[in-house]
C-alpha cells in the first residue's frame, strides 16, 4: 500500500474522530508487520502535527504497555525455555535487568527497532512496570515526534530546517532526561 493510499484510507474514517488515529498505531504494537512509520506520518498529516503526535503516542505506548503486561502475566516459564534453547538470550535479559530504563528507552527511540520483541523481553525480566512504562512513554514520544516532524508536510521539510534541528534536539534532551531518571530509578 502506498503512503497516499494509506492516508486516504485513514482519512475515510475521519468522522470517527481520533479513534482511527489511536487504534492504528495500537494495532501495530500487536501486529508488528503493519507500517508504523507510515501510520505516524499519516496521523501527522491527517490530524495536524500536535494531535497526530498525541494520537500516535497514545496508541503505540498503550500497545507496548499491553504487550509488556501480557508477557509478564503469561510468560512465566518462557524465559527459562528461551535461556535453555538460546543461551545467549541470558545476557540480553541480564543487560535489560541491570540497566533497566536506558536500554528500553534507547530502543524505543529508534523507529526500526523490533518493539514487540523489546516489550516481550522486558516483560520477562524483573524490570518494574513503572520503569518500563516511563521508558516507553518517553522513548516512543521521541520517536513519534521525530518521525512526525520530518514527515509532516514532507515537501517543505528543507524549507523549514528547524524541524530537523528540533527532532535531533528532542532526541538529545530525552536521552539526558533518561539518564537522570535512570539514576533515580536505580537508587
Amino acid at each position: 500500500m502506498k503512503p497516499e493510499q494509506l492516508q486516504g484510507y485513514l482519512e475515510s474514517f475521519s468522522a470517527l474522530g481520533p479513534i482511527p488515529g489511536i487504534a492504528a498505531p495500537f494495532l501495530e504494537s500487536l501486529l508488528p508487520f503493519l507500517p508504523l512509520l507510515l501510520l505516524i506520518a499519516a496521523n501527522a498529516n491527517i490530524y495536524g502535527l500536535g494531535p497526530g503526535i498525541l494520537y500516535s503516542w497514545i496508541g503505540v505506548s498503550s500497545g507496548c504497555i499491553l504487550i509488556f503486561w501480557l508477557s509478564r502475566k503469561l510468560g512465566g516459564g518462557f524465559r527459562k525455555w528461551l535461556q535453555r534453547k538460546f543461551p545467549a538470550s541470558a545476557r540480553f535479559f541480564d543487560w535489560i535487568e541491570s540497566r533497566g530504563f536506558t536500554p528500553i528507552f534507547l530502543l524505543a527511540c529508534f523507529p526500526f527497532s523490533p518493539s514487540v520483541l523489546i516489550n516481550i523481553a522486558s516483560g520477562l525480566t524483573t524490570v518494574p512496570m513503572r520503569t518500563f512504562a516511563t521508558a516507553i512513554l518517553m522513548g516512543k514520544g521521541v520517536m513519534i515526534t521525530s518521525v512526525s516532524l520530518l514527515s509532516f508536510n514532507i515537501a517543505n521539510v528543507f524549507d523549514a530546517p528547524w524541524r530537523i534541528v528540533l527532532a535531533v534536539s528532542c532526541l538529545f534532551l530525552m536521552w539526558l532526561l533518561g539518564k537522570r531518571l535512570e539514576m533515580r530509578f536505580q537508587t
